[in-house]
């Protein structure tokens, strides 16, 4: 799959686009040596994520990705799949709902597919606060690995 994104002028274009899909992020992958990056600098150095050896004969068969790890690329390869040409500035608002749905393991490709779910003018015509629905899924099978639904604003 072609990885695709959506351009819109400015914020105000966001209110045109609710229940539109965005685009596809580029693919990515997530190493080994970065799972154990982000384990020494979130303290969660659980086994399954960082002991190679030992998850060999543990549930998924290998070390996966943490679940926050992979919401933390989110942003990014959301970021991918929406460019609003002219804004002062966009901002993470926040999350509504997250789930792991599947594990990521090291190594494995990941993309991102992104749904505008609303859109509403900011006081004043400020910009606009929006949230969307980002599937993380595996490149290889498709399988998802994380949905979240993310919230976000951008200013004019």
């Amino acid at each position: 799959m072609t990885p695709s994104k959506t351009v819109v002028p400015e914020p105000m274009g966001l209110l045109e686009l609710v229940g539109a899909d965005l685009g596809v992020s580029a693919p990515r992958t997530v190493s080994q040596s970065e799972v154990d990056a982000f384990a020494d600098l979130t303290g969660d150095h659980q086994w399954i994520h960082v002991d190679t050896e030992r998850a060999k004969s543990g549930p998924f068969g290998s070390t996966i990705v943490h679940g926050f790890f992979t919401l933390a690329l989110v942003p990014l390869m959301f970021g991918e799949t929406l460019e609003i040409s002219e804004t002062s500035m966009g901002v993470n608002y926040g999350l509504d709902k997250v789930r792991f749905i599947a594990p990521l393991r090291p190594d494995e490709e990941v993309r991102a597919r992104a749904t505008l779910t609303s859109a509403e003018a900011l006081p004043e015509g400020a910009g606009v606060h929006a949230a969307a629905r980002v599937a993380v899924e595996r490149v290889e099978d498709g399988q998802l690995c994380c949905v979240a639904d993310i919230v976000f604003r951008y200013y004019v």
